[in-house]
């Protein structure tokens, strides 16, 4: 349960069926079931990739060196086959269930999460925009297993979410800034000392959230009534971000980072409310 970090990965699972939702003409139970299945899977394997290939980082940090790998109750050799039958279940279920497509779209998530963003954010603070993608993609698993095909549709949906992590990610790691740069890991925050770059850039991604909600009313995947309130979420969000751009502190962090943890759910909430109605 550790490597697989299911709790964590609950609400990238729960975007996978968002994203067959509003794919779907009529849902098909026995193809959801395999999506939500299949990516989660795949999802826990690329955790388990991730502490396998971090365990020594963690062992630095003090939020993560009471991992299981780090600690030595795991060898990396068994985290290593368990991210792999994991991940390699999750890809069967999802070609086999759903269809090929989604398949290769988790095949994707898992590569670009595992052995790019991972080892990327040790090099560099521009892998945070590298690790976005693959956090991104979740919606676009849902909505290649409801389609077939990748639209731009499916694209908006990914920028909602790629916009979306850029301020929950910074505001995390502004107030873990220590522990990652006592790891070496290459994030903003850790090479900001007042912070100034790591709000403004905050900003900046929650005003394009903004944007990409009143573009799903353009799409047709909503009303634009809709879509209008699902901006005005981000928007309330922005506000937050604003706030911390002008008062670096912690407590203007954390508000920014729980702010995070509910406009996504009020956003996906809006769409799917408002695509029930079209």
């Amino acid at each position: 349960m550790a490597l697989a970090k299911p709790r964590l990965n609950a609400l990238a699972v729960a975007t996978v069926g968002i994203g067959y939702y509003l794919g779907a003409g009529a849902l098909d139970p026995g193809v959801l079931l395999s999506v939500l299945v299949g990516s989660g899977l795949v999802a826990a394997g690329g955790a388990a990739f991730n502490q396998v290939a971090e365990r020594d980082l963690d062992a630095l940090m003090s939020r993560t060196r009471s991992r299981p790998l780090p600690l030595g109750d795991i060898s990396p050799a068994a985290g290593q086959l368990f991210a792999t039958v994991l991940s390699v279940a999750g890809l069967v279920v999802l070609a086999l269930g759903a269809n090929p497509l989604s398949a290769v779209v988790a095949l994707a998530t898992l590569v670009s999460y595992a052995w790019i963003y991972t080892p990327l954010k040790r090099r560099t603070s521009l892998a945070v925009l590298v690790g976005a993608v693959p956090g991104a993609l979740p919606p676009v698993i849902g909505w290649t297993a409801a389609t077939g095909t990748l639209t731009v549709e499916a694209w908006l949906l990914f920028g909602i979410v790629f916009a979306w992590q850029l301020p929950h990610f910074h505001s995390l790691a502004w107030l873990h800034r220590d522990d990652y740069a006592r790891a070496g890991f290459k994030v903003l925050a850790a090479t900001d000392p007042d912070g100034g770059r790591t709000a403004t850039h905050s900003l900046l991604w929650a005003l394009l959230l903004a944007a990409l909600c009143l573009l799903a009313a353009t799409v047709g995947l909503a009303p634009p009534a809709f879509a209008i309130a699902a901006a005005g979420f981000s928007g309330a969000f922005a506000l937050l971000a604003a706030r911390f751009a002008f008062d670096r502190s912690p407590a203007r962090a954390r508000t920014l980072f729980l702010g995070s943890l509910v406009v996504l759910p009020l956003i996906w909430t809006t769409l799917v409310a408002g695509h029930a109605t079209l």
